[in-house]
């Protein structure tokens, strides 16, 4: 069994019943991996999958949200985007951070932000209205540390639901 639709083309689905999708795509001067999946198609909305492409769609406005959202939780000492920050500080150092940085204000926090890449989104199709995440985007400083991430949880309206780092 499979399921069509204009944006995603046809998702077929696996002996298991679950569906997966992924492509590459610009964003910026870089290549952000979409993929799309559900355990069971028959967990997939129409309608989640006309969110799933808007979001992809507009992932440009999707990154500046996330973005937002870090900085909003700067000022937490606390917060999981603030003990990245005190972690890639700790990891570089002063001098090798600034070498690294896209940008150098002087603020550390908001140069690490900046900095930081989209290297994915996870679409997770069958969460629609489930008030579990419907998309996570994955951010990181250096694209080869793939355990030294910061994730974004998005609900399917948009919304920032958390900041958490993967460890």
């Amino acid at each position: 069994m499979a399921i069509e639709h204009d944006f995603f083309g046809l998702l077929e689905s696996g002996p298991d019943g679950s569906i997966f999708w992924s492509e590459n795509i610009e964003f910026g001067d870089q290549q952000v991996t979409v993929d799309l999946t559900a355990p069971d198609q028959e967990d997939v909305t129409p309608a989640a999958l006309d969110i799933a492409a808007g979001m992809v769609a507009t992932i440009e406005g999707i990154d500046r949200l996330a973005r937002d959202a870090m900085l909003a939780q700067v000022d937490d000492r606390t917060s999981e985007v603030t003990e990245y920050i005190l972690q890639q500080q700790a990891s570089y150092g002063e001098d090798e951070l600034e070498e690294i940085l896209a940008d150098v204000s002087g603020d550390i926090a908001v140069d690490v932000i900046r900095s930081l890449q989209l290297m994915s989104m996870t679409i997770l199709a069958d969460e629609l209205g489930s008030g579990d995440p419907f998309a996570v985007l994955e951010y990181a400083l250096d694209p080869d540390a793939t355990d030294d991430v910061l994730l974004v949880n998005l609900a399917s309206n948009g919304a920032v639901q958390s900041v958490t780092s993967a460890e």
